[in-house]
């Protein structure tokens, strides 16, 4: 498995990190051995959030004595102080550990959602206090739109961003590209999911893809052409779509030459001009 140092994180991760989502909604036998599987493959970074289903549940007993091994991520989506607080707690009894690695933001899509979260009672102030007793040790942030991303990088110095980095939308409309330019210009750690995303949701997404809102690559060439794009373009580490499959795929990725030749960019740009972008320039 391929590694980098998080300077932020002052660790080396897993460039692919396993999707909580992964586990939602199954056994717990297969739960386990699924999260046995990526650590056995060397993958060390494992993100959760409690709006994926039972996913919680399931990782928190599929980590037991495996832990302190791993760099544990949480998120939540409410922007009020009482109503983070809740969760944050909920989370640590749910995932069986007294801190999270990583805690963040999750999904903020507009200025309303970042003026929330920093308001009187905000949930910022849950993040802020959480750090301070060490229940959580970095402060992060997941952004479904440009506008609010690049707004929360002014209110605060976060250690880590969670953006979908599409090569579609970077390619065809640029969707993506000053939140990656400011990201690094900051030295965040920088996570990018829908990497191996196409377009929009499909009809028989519903059966063969359950867990994806999305309709990700079901080509596995192009799907390492994607995945090596969103690298080269500056992203520490991967989440691939929720689903164990392409999970394994984005492991064999990691195992194969990463160097991108102009081919593979004239073959990226000739898919991407063929498909409507998964995300707009702005958010709507």
């Amino acid at each position: 498995m391929k590694t980098k140092h998080i300077e932020n994180f002052n660790m080396e991760l897993s460039r692919v990190a396993f999707g909580g989502v992964i586990v939602s909604d199954e056994t717990q036998k297969d739960a386990n051995n699924y999260v046995a599987e990526a650590i056995d493959a060397g993958v060390n970074y494992f993100d959760v959030a409690p709006t994926y289903s039972d996913a919680e549940q399931r990782l928190g007993p599929a980590l037991r004595g495996k832990r302190h091994d791993v760099f544990l991520a949480c998120k939540t989506e409410d922007r009020s102080k009482e109503g983070s607080q809740k969760l944050l707690e909920q989370s640590l009894r749910n995932l069986e550990t007294d801190y999270f690695d990583l805690y963040q933001l999750h999904a903020v899509y507009n200025l309303e959602d970042v003026d929330r979260i920093f308001s009187k009672n905000g949930a910022f102030e849950t993040f802020i206090k959480a750090k301070e007793k060490g229940l959580i040790k970095h402060i992060g942030f997941s952004a479904h739109s440009s506008e609010a991303a690049l707004a929360l990088m002014d209110r605060y110095d976060f250690d880590s961003i969670m953006f979908p980095f599409n090569f579609v939308s970077l390619i065809k409309n640029g969707y993506g590209d000053y939140v990656l330019k400011k990201a690094l210009d900051k030295g965040m750690g920088i996570l990018g999911i829908k990497s191996m995303a196409l377009t929009e949701h499909l009809k028989s997404d519903d059966i063969n893809h359950p867990k994806a809102w999305y309709h990700p690559i079901e080509d596995k060439e192009l799907a390492k052409l994607a995945v090596n794009y969103s690298l080269d373009r500056g992203v520490d580490i991967i989440v691939p779509p929720g689903d164990i499959n392409h999970f394994r795929w984005a492991l064999e990725i990691m195992k194969s030459d990463l160097q991108l030749k102009d081919e593979d960019i004239h073959k990226l740009k000739e898919v991407a001009n063929t498909y409507k972008p998964l995300f707009p320039l702005k958010a709507r």
